[in-house]
């Protein structure tokens, strides 16, 4: 990321911030603390105004796009407790899955771990209450019910991690 900066004579400062495609974000900072905000689709073209500022909510809002509030983590799995030991946890099937290709009783996941499969998401389809038929594909994603330890071993085995 570039940021271009410089000064506005009575003014304040002018930053650009090179966004993908080639467009630039403006900021404006006037020495009243008022800030104004652009965008510009290239570095040649005009600019049209987003929104403005004043000093105080431009520091709150900055705040917040720092992360001083709230950090945002990635992960790759999601876990919802029921209550002492018994969770619903989101499992996505990976392309080199060994359990791809496999139907529910085929893959014996429930026999060998304990935890079960209550739906199966695929793309826009939601599939409740699978049976033992149900085949498992890449890039489903599966929501388990089980003892805690049962869905850690359930994510071991079909994600390998």
């Amino acid at each position: 990321m570039t940021v271009y900066e410089s000064d506005l004579p009575g003014v304040g400062k002018k930053h650009e911030v090179e966004l993908d495609g080639g467009a630039r974000l403006v900021i404006v900072t006037h020495n009243t603390g008022k800030r104004e905000v652009f965008r510009r689709a290239s570095a040649d073209s005009d600019s049209e105004k987003l929104f403005e500022l004043n000093d105080d909510l431009a520091r709150q809002v900055g705040t917040l796009l720092e992360g001083a509030y709230f950090q945002p983590v990635q992960s790759t799995s999601i876990e919802t407790l029921l209550g002492d030991n018994t969770v619903l946890e989101w499992v996505e099937v990976s392309d080199d899955s060994d359990v791809v290709g496999k139907t529910l009783g085929e893959s014996e996941l429930r026999q060998v771990t304990g935890a079960s499969v209550i739906v199966i998401e695929r793309d826009d389809e939601v599939i409740t209450s699978p049976g033992g038929d149900a085949m498992i594909e890449a890039g489903d994603t599966l929501v388990v019910i089980g003892a805690r330890d049962a869905c850690r071993d359930f994510v071991t085995l079909v994600t390998g991690a």
